[in-house]
């Protein structure tokens, strides 16, 4: 899930099973709850324009006006929903899928041969984005992935954990790469973003580190931005389950290992005073809080 401006949280849920005999209703949607700290439980309603699918990460614009959502799927979209009316997502609004301009259908996960070819995309290379309308969004085939990439969306790698920096959106694509080893991209917003002025100016995504066998950074999952500006990224695969910081000049360096399991960790996020690290170990059910 992720954090809004309006001081909720939207969780998501990463599992497409359709209401049976055991189930009682479909799964697949985005929910919002309060994150003020008064507790209590609030109704579980889906909201429905944010598209059902697998979902994993969710990033607001600071404005409101855009959210951005990742797609745990070996192939998966990008998508964008903008509301009807910023703050109020059960209002509806348009659901959207990334595409590069001039370039439809593009294959982002770099799963090629370096033997054999040069990567599709390299890092550091600006690309030109351009959003399309996606229809029947409630996908009760659960095929949205696949009707998105046939209109020209690109194609990514388990979309996973996403954050709202200062300039731009970052997210990470868990098995994307050569190395099938993990991505960490950037999105830059359009001046006029979620606007028809956007064709004008484009927005720009930019491939940021392609991790490589034997680096630093392995399978990038969850993913958090410090008060200095720091990308913290969890790890979930062997031989890391560690935390990774970048710096933002791009020095990537070991920030911590979990020694205690195998399992990942996950979750990491800032205390609003930053200066609190909390990360969980997801197997063990535990929380940690790291104190500079």
């Amino acid at each position: 899930g992720g954090m809004t401006p309006w001081n909720t949280w939207i969780t998501c849920e990463e599992w497409t099973q359709r209401s049976d005999e055991r189930c009682a209703v479909d799964h697949g949607w985005c929910f919002e709850v309060p994150a003020d700290g008064r507790g209590g439980l609030v109704p579980a309603r889906p909201l429905l324009g944010l598209g059902r699918f697998n979902h994993e990460a969710v990033a607001v614009a600071p404005d409101g006006r855009c959210i951005y959502l990742t797609e745990d799927r070996n192939d998966g979209l990008l998508y964008r929903f903008i509301p009807n009316r910023p703050g109020h997502l059960a209002e509806g609004g348009r659901l959207q899928a990334l595409m590069i301009r001039e370039r439809p259908s593009l294959d982002l996960r770099n799963w090629i041969d370096p033997a054999l070819e040069s990567p599709i995309v390299s890092t550091r290379e600006r690309l030109p984005v351009s959003w399309i309308d996606l229809d029947d969004t409630g996908s009760p085939e659960d095929d949205l992935r696949f009707r998105g990439f046939e209109a020209g969306a690109a194609r990514f790698a388990r979309g996973e954990g996403m954050w709202t920096g200062r300039d731009d959106i970052k997210f990470v694509c868990t098995t994307g790469g050569v190395g099938r080893i993990g991505q960490i991209w950037n999105y830059v917003p359009s001046p006029a973003e979620g606007t028809p002025d956007e064709a004008s100016q484009p927005p720009i995504l930019e491939l940021s580190i392609e991790a490589t066998e034997g680096g630093i950074i392995e399978n990038a999952d969850n993913l958090t931005i410090s008060p200095l500006g720091d990308l913290f990224v969890c790890e979930d695969g062997p031989p890391g389950n560690g935390l990774v910081r970048i710096s933002p000049d791009g020095a990537v360096a070991r920030f911590a290992l979990n020694r205690m399991s195998g399992s990942e960790l996950a979750g990491a996020c800032f205390s609003p005073d930053g200066r609190t690290l909390f990360v969980n170990i997801q197997h063990q059910g535990i929380t940690l809080a790291i104190e500079g």
